[in-house]
């Protein structure tokens, strides 16, 4: 998988003309409506985003990467990116120079965001008016410090398919993630066997099948959490067996259940 995000961002780049070019990657707060989103651009520095509430997801060539209130994401220098709001969003933007990437990142990430990691982004981005005080100074060696403790996580990258087949198929669960059906059975509509499926999910996407679908799944029940839907109709409506079955695997995922998510 870390080939094709290296190729997208390759990509990426190679359309840099055609897309804002913003050279500092700015460090503040920032509020978008729910729905909200920023257009594709790239920085020419690197940049961690966070959502102080609602859900973010941001967008590349390599896929799509979602983040509620306890990670983070870790965006690249260079990358071409775009952001959109579940549920009102307070978006923490911290930016970093190229010379500085405390994670040794690469690629898009996405980080686990401890109480004080939560609480150093939410008020170094608030303090964007201090300039370069002393306080400003020793909060940002604290954060810095903070970052480099952080782990480093991919639970939640929806990676995009490049061959056709899995576009198509893709495409289809995309439109309606409950959809039940089976490998074979997706397989007969786009006209390929499971088996050269199952083979492209892992050649393509570096993943199997059951994995992008839970993936797929947990993005939209994210999403439909921050609008206030019910549990058990997000466990209906995302396709798991059960509402225990669904709790099982968010709690596995994020740490709390899906009850405790906070909504907009």
């Amino acid at each position: 998988m870390t080939n094709i995000r290296h190729a997208a961002v390759r990509d990426a780049a190679a359309h840099h003309d055609a897309v804002r070019h913003d050279p500092v990657a700015p460090t503040r707060t920032r509020r978008l409506a729910p729905g909200g989103s920023i257009d594709a651009h790239r920085h020419d520095d690197h940049q961690i985003v966070y959502a102080g509430r609602g859900v973010l997801t941001i967008t590349t060539d390599a896929g799509s990467w979602v983040a509620p209130g306890t990670r983070a994401i870790w965006v690249p220098a260079g990358v071409v990116h775009a952001h959109r709001a579940y549920g009102e969003l307070d978006l923490h933007l911290v930016g970093l120079p190229v010379t500085e990437n405390p994670l040794g990142l690469d690629v898009p990430t996405v980080l686990a965001v401890s109480p004080l990691l939560r609480e150093l982004l939410i008020a170094y981005t608030h303090a964007e008016g201090d300039g370069e005080s002393p306080e400003r100074t020793r909060l940002r060696a604290v954060l810095l410090d903070r970052l480099r403790a952080s782990d480093a996580q991919q639970p939640l990258h929806l990676p995009t398919p490049t061959a056709p087949l899995l576009r198509a198929l893709c495409a289809i669960l995309q439109a309606d993630p409950g959809d039940g059906r089976t490998l074979a059975e997706l397989g007969r509509q786009v006209g390929a066997s499971d088996r050269t499926l199952s083979r492209l999910f892992r050649s393509d996407l570096g993943m199997t099948f059951p994995q992008w679908r839970t993936q797929l799944r947990l993005h939209h029940a994210l999403i439909l959490l921050t609008e206030r839907t019910p549990v058990t109709s997000v466990a209906h409506q995302c396709g798991w067996s059960s509402t225990s079955a669904f709790i099982d695997v968010f709690r596995r995922t994020f740490g709390h259940t899906p009850g405790s998510h906070p909504a907009a």
